[in-house]
């Protein structure tokens, strides 16, 4: 359980840092530099060495949104194999199950680039993160089978 916990709010924090990045990619216009052509950039798969700044860019994106959708499979996996709560199970499952819409709708914000892809693109992160939010808020509340937090939880009660 307290293995879950903490790779919960490691991976709830993650997706918030990728989702600043990506307001940063959006604003910098990283998207365009890859000429309308997703997943290459460039006429590269992997920028190892972009050809410039917004190229880069685009390509941390890609590499910490390729971490943070790793990080959100073993969330999800490690919430069903230490059977957490249900809720938390649930949660875990629909970021996970957003993630690969996620995906899509970042390559549309490459070949597309519209308002409405760039909404539907932010709007699916936010699914996400409140999903994993409402994870990790759930695997820390107080149970009574968790010693460490019936007593925390006793002791509040007493005063």
């Amino acid at each position: 359980m307290v293995r879950f916990r903490h790779l919960a709010a490691v991976t709830t924090g993650m997706t918030f840092v990728l989702i600043l990045l990506g307001v940063y990619t959006a604003a910098a216009g990283a998207g365009l530099s890859c000429g309308a052509r997703w997943p290459l950039c460039n006429g590269a798969v992997f920028g190892l060495f972009p050809a410039d700044w917004p190229s880069f860019i685009e390509w941390f994106h890609r590499l910490v949104a390729m971490i943070t959708g790793f990080a959100i499979l073993g969330t999800t996996y490690l919430a069903w194999r230490q059977d957490e709560a249900r809720r938390t199970k649930y949660a875990t499952v629909l970021a996970l199950v957003a993630l690969p819409i996620q995906v899509i709708l970042g390559g549309a914000t490459v070949t597309v680039y519209t308002p409405l892809v760039q909404v539907a693109h932010h709007g699916a992160a936010l699914v996400i993160f409140g999903a994993l939010i409402a994870a990790t808020v759930w695997a820390y509340e107080a149970t009574p089978d968790d010693p460490a937090t019936a007593d925390t939880a006793a002791a509040a009660s007493a005063d």
